[in-house]
């Protein structure tokens, strides 16, 4: 049997407007989701930090990025054992997301459909919670009996094969 390896699920809340509104609506603390394998954490949010309105597939930075904005961010990270094929099918999928990055979109009417419980899903659209749970879908780790356009980043939280690894504040997090 192949050594088990590990990916790393992010969850924020960084207290901007955008983010305000969607906890006042689903009361949940974390309402962004990233993941990351070893340094790399990508996500769908702001292609620029100044800018809520451009959204879309990014690579982002703890340090530099939109996070460095919002030094009072929160966060937990979770941690996923894979399989060393699992992972490789993970790095194939997100090749394919970081090769056509320019052609994607940020799916604000996904976050729509997840409170009128009804999945909206376009071609080369994504919230940030659709597109960690279509990375694990495509490679074939299924967590939730749901499509990946109505997964929310507290589902994360509440799933039993994610191991809780650190909590607090994401400019205090040593990796």
């Amino acid at each position: 049997m192949a050594a088990e390896r590990s990916v790393y699920i992010l969850l924020t809340n960084t207290g901007t407007l955008f983010t305000k509104m969607i906890k006042g609506y689903t009361r949940a603390p974390y309402n962004h989701a990233s993941y990351r394998e070893l340094s790399e954490l990508y996500s769908f949010g702001r292609k620029h930090p100044n800018n809520p309105l451009n959204g879309g597939f990014v690579k982002e930075d703890i340090k530099t990025g939109t996070f460095s904005k919002y030094p009072n961010t929160t966060c937990v990270i979770y941690e996923l054992k894979v399989t060393p094929r699992e992972v490789e099918k993970m790095e194939r999928v997100l090749q394919l997301f970081i090769r056509k990055r320019q052609k994607f979109l940020y799916n604000i009417l996904g976050v729509i459909g997840i409170a009128l419980k009804e999945p909206i899903e376009f071609s080369n659209s994504y919230f940030c919670s659709q597109f960690v749970a279509e990375i694990l879908e495509r490679s074939g780790i299924k967590l939730w009996n749901k499509l990946p356009a109505l997964v929310t980043p507290d589902d994360f939280r509440k799933c039993d094969r994610l191991q809780l690894i650190y909590e607090g504040k994401l400019s205090e997090y040593e990796p």
